[in-house]
């Protein structure tokens, strides 16, 4: 089996390793444009040692993000802020990767250093939009518009622009978001959409908006390069979307194009009983990736090397996404490559190697 220092080749990409920074919202775009902030924040754990940098959540639409700061690739002012920033993590020898993205009913939020509720219009927020009229609940109580059959169809739209831009910065990797309470798991989840047309009611329904939106992605998107997708594996919550229905829309979305499920889970609704833990979504890598026949990153709680390169040679995931732990540690991969006897797998930057 594998390591965590292994290289992992997907299509016609090749990490160097086995771990990737997951995408992380940083809330500091303004009208959705790249700046030095993101170019340190992800430039620093490419340095780092890291094989794969995913950009955070990139809106495809201004009212498709979750606060006014959020990143956006809607315009074409946006390319080259971000192919600035994946030239400098090609140089230093990782793949920029983005998570294309809309919030759905969760969109128009304040930031979360000022709270994080949803802001009136006055305050500069908007109405969201959704699958069904229903809110999300607590802090985020604006009730959504529901999407219209017509709207959806815009909304698909908007994500091929943004993989077309995408594809125009440099990306290397794209990822759909379809987690988090997001608009694309609003329509997976029971809980959120209560739509009574070919979008709602039935499994087969609530998966059409995400595989009509992953056909559409995928006949602009290289077939040579890695195209994957991010699902809540569970809501976590009775009565909603699950790990079973979760490795069954797996295996549809390997059947048109998708290489790799990135396994999450939470964000559908705000009362969900979580069992939070070190590993705790990692069976749900495990899971996806024996009975849906595909690739997948596991995510959530870790943080220890040993940990993660038990992941990768139990066979659990084929690819560990580190956040919380790349934050607090941008050398993250350097240090577990020195723990597990691999150093020479993750060099220093030769500007530091004399302080290594």
């Amino acid at each position: 089996m594998p390591h965590l220092f292994d290289p992992l080749t997907i299509k016609s990409v090749t990490l160097r390793n086995r771990i990737g920074v997951s995408p992380m919202c940083q809330y500091s775009s303004e009208d959705g444009v790249a700046n030095d902030w993101h170019l340190v924040h992800l430039g620093s754990r490419a340095a780092g040692g890291a094989g794969l940098i995913i950009a955070e959540a990139t809106a495809v639409s201004p009212e498709g993000r979750i606060t006014p700061g959020d990143a956006g690739i809607w315009a074409d002012k946006h390319i080259e802020p971000l192919a600035r920033i994946n030239r400098f993590i090609k140089q230093q020898g990782a793949v920029p990767g983005i998570q294309i993205a809309h919030a759905g009913r969760k969109a128009g939020a304040a930031v979360p250093w000022a709270g994080g509720a949803h802001l009136a219009d006055s305050a500069g927020g908007w109405t969201p939009v959704a699958p069904s009229a229903v809110a999300f609940g607590g802090e985020l109580s604006k009730v959504p518009h529901a999407l219209t059959g017509e709207e959806i169809k815009q909304v698909q739209a908007d994500f091929v622009a943004a993989a077309k831009r995408s594809l125009a910065a440099g990306y290397e990797w794209l990822e759909l978001h379809g987690a988090h309470g997001y608009l694309t798991h609003e329509f997976l989840s029971p809980l959120s959409n209560q739509r009574t047309d070919n979008y709602g009611g039935s499994f087969e329904n609530r998966i059409r908006f995400l595989l009509e939106l992953t056909r559409a992605v995928r006949a602009v998107w290289p077939e040579h390069r890695p195209y994957t997708a991010r699902l809540s594996c569970s809501d976590w919550a009775e009565g909603g979307w699950d790990l079973e229905q979760s490795v069954e829309l797996s295996r549809r979305l390997k059947a048109e194009g998708i290489d790799l499920i990135d396994c999450s889970s939470g964000g559908a609704v705000p009362n969900a009983k979580i069992a939070v833990g070190p590993g705790y979504q990692v069976p749900f890598a495990e899971k996806i990736r024996r009975e849906a026949g595909i690739a997948t990153a596991a995510v959530g709680m870790i943080s220890e090397a040993k940990q993660a390169d038990a992941i990768i040679r139990s066979g659990q995931a084929d690819l560990v996404l580190l956040a919380r732990e790349e934050l607090r540690d941008p050398y993250w991969p350097a240090h577990a490559a020195k723990i597990l006897g691999h150093a020479a797998a993750v060099p220093p930057p030769k500007q530091y190697a004399r302080a290594w």
